[in-house]
């Protein structure tokens, strides 16, 4: 999140800092200077690396530190963390509620959003990374659906509050998936469904890389299925 963000993140991220005391001078929902200001210096007060840029752990920090601050429509829920590599084990996932929203993704998109995912193999793991520079794992969904002019939302926990629960069996290539890989909260991975039991996702080890839902790690990890294409 950053200069000329919008939407119910940037309208959180603004009023818990406000609450919290820092300069904004208007709740807008419109990430501009000011906001990258009052961002800043929390920042510098929680010794978290000065950016100006709401990543995921200055988001986290927000959410933990915020007194009062007013919820958007949207729930937001505490942000993942970086995602666990293959070479660790993801922890117990705890049963929970899947919300659920309609499916938002024309049928037509879908080649588009396959085509944009698969061109950005081998860009870098980074966190917080939200261009081919480098990328997190909703930070990557996220920029493959803006270049295809759908916008959604930043983290992977709010990600999931996208489209149907569904199973494995019946999801289509360009639904999401979802994992747990470590304590931090619920969800905590996405990737971009290819079809024939394939996803695309960044993962934390390789960077963005295609992997199967069968292999015993992600197997285990997985949390749900969400249908967004319609």
């Amino acid at each position: 999140m950053t200069i000329n963000s919008k939407g119910a993140e940037v309208t959180f991220v603004q009023q818990s800092l406000k609450d919290m005391g820092y300069n904004i001078k208007k709740v807008t929902g419109v990430f501009d200077n000011s906001t990258k200001r009052a961002v800043l210096a929390f920042q510098r007060d929680n010794k978290i690396k000065l950016s100006g840029m709401v990543d995921e752990k200055t988001m986290e920090a927000i959410k933990t530190l915020k007194k009062g601050a007013k919820q958007p429509e949207i729930k937001i829920e505490p942000p993942k963390s970086k995602p666990a590599t293959p070479n660790s084990t993801p922890s117990v996932v705890k049963p929970r509620v899947v919300p659920e929203s309609n499916p938002f993704l024309p049928r037509g998109k879908v080649k588009g959003i396959i085509a944009t995912a698969k061109r950005q193999i081998g860009v870098p793991y980074v966190s917080g990374g939200t261009t081919p520079k480098g990328f997190d794992c909703s930070g990557y969904v996220q920029y493959v659906f803006a270049q295809n002019g759908l916008s959604i939302p930043r983290t992977a926990d709010v990600q999931y509050e996208l489209g149907k629960k569904s199973t494995i069996s019946a999801i289509e290539a360009g639904d999401l998936v979802f994992f747990h890989t470590d304590s931090s909260s619920y969800v905590t991975h996405c990737g971009i469904y290819l079809g024939k039991g394939q996803f695309i996702h960044a993962s934390s080890s390789k960077g963005v890389r295609i992997d199967e839902l069968s292999n015993d790690y992600w197997k285990k990890a997985f949390v749900a299925a969400k249908h967004i294409v319609k």
